[in-house]
């Protein structure tokens, strides 16, 4: 299975997703901790994933927090847990976590569901730079 460090959590993306890609590198740059590692759904790692949990990509298709410790978030959960941990003023988002979820997951599937048509799609996963090369997992 998937080996990640104790202290990590890896973040699973739509890598062929234009505003998935800036959000992974929103994350990236605000992370100042070093906690989490990516990987896109399409690759080895995250086909692991999808499968030990028996994910329905169907389902969820854009964005999913794996913690080793605690198991899987996905859609606006996962989105929220992740703001939570990047510090002021992006951490202010996890006040959405009251937000009933049927209605923050509402939200969170229109945009997912027209994603590709406001920001676009890539051919390929985004390739990463070799400095950011070691947060991603393949």
């Amino acid at each position: 299975m998937v080996n990640i460090p104790k202290h990590k959590k890896l973040i699973l993306f739509d890598g062929v997703c234009n505003l998935c890609n800036s959000s992974v590198l929103y994350v990236i740059k605000r992370d100042k901790k070093n906690r989490f590692m990516f990987a896109p759904l399409q690759s080895e790692v995250g086909k692991q994933i999808i499968d030990k949990f028996n994910i329905d990509t169907n389902q969820v298709d854009s964005i999913i927090l794996y913690n080793p410790e605690k198991g899987l978030h996905n859609k606006s959960t996962a989105a929220l847990k992740v703001a939570s941990q990047l510090g002021f003023p992006t951490n202010l988002m996890t006040v959405f976590l009251i937000v009933p979820n049927f209605i923050r997951n509402w939200v969170y599937d229109f945009i997912a569901k027209n994603r590709y048509k406001w920001y676009g799609k890539n051919d390929a996963c985004m390739i990463p730079t070799p400095e950011l090369k070691r947060k991603f997992l393949e």
